[in-house]
């Protein structure tokens, strides 16, 4: 399993670092208040998760952002080239506690994204979904709970859905980033919050 890093301990970065303890998946979870700020988080987490710099976290093979819409930009200003490493965009373009969308001006989410992560593979994953929905059981339906993905790279893609896996969801490839992404994006796609389950 390649190394993962978490940018962003709010609901999904939490929820997502769980998912990954669930499984006994080793990860670096960072935010922007430092190590220390995380500690009693860690802990409840499970020892496979340790809080770390936001550099640390950026520098692991897959690293999935998870931070407010406005602090994007903050979070992921100065760090190093990803040079083909792959990023998780699990970002949605609204914030609370008014819930405005943000005007992109005809982009989708994603693709602002990408402009922050230099030289990354950008995937779109883990947003369409309530954050307690990754941390429950993903087969209590009696099938797999579904996490769609999208990007341009398969190979990042790839990694992605198998991480999906072994996480024990099931992972539905929407296609391009764009083109999938704006189907998941919340708001304005049309599978953010529908939860679907594959059985067989």
């Amino acid at each position: 399993m390649p190394s993962i890093g978490i940018i962003g301990a709010g609901h999904i970065g939490a929820a997502f670092a769980r998912a990954l303890a669930r499984r006994n998946i080793p990860a670096i979870l960072a935010n922007s208040r430092g190590p220390e700020s995380l500690q009693a988080l860690v802990q409840s987490i499970g020892p496979s998760i340790r809080a770390g710099t936001r550099e640390q976290a950026a520098a692991q093979s897959i690293v999935l952002v998870a931070v407010n819409w406005s602090k994007l930009p903050a979070a992921l200003s100065g760090l190093a080239d990803f040079a083909g490493r792959v990023v998780i965009d699990s970002n949605n373009p609204i914030e609370a506690p008014l819930f405005n969308p943000i005007d992109l001006h005809g982009r989708t989410s994603s693709e602002v994204f990408a402009d922050l992560v230099p030289g990354a593979h950008v995937v779109k994953a883990f947003n369409h979904l309530h954050p307690t929905m990754l941390i429950a059981d993903p087969a209590e339906r009696g099938g797999r709970r579904v996490l769609f993905l999208a990007g341009d790279d398969n190979r990042a893609k790839s990694q992605v859905s198998a991480l999906i896996d072994e996480l024990g969801f099931a992972a539905i490839d929407l296609g391009a980033l764009t083109e999938g992404g704006r189907l998941t994006q919340f708001p304005g796609g049309s599978l953010p919050s529908l939860e679907l389950v594959q059985f067989g």
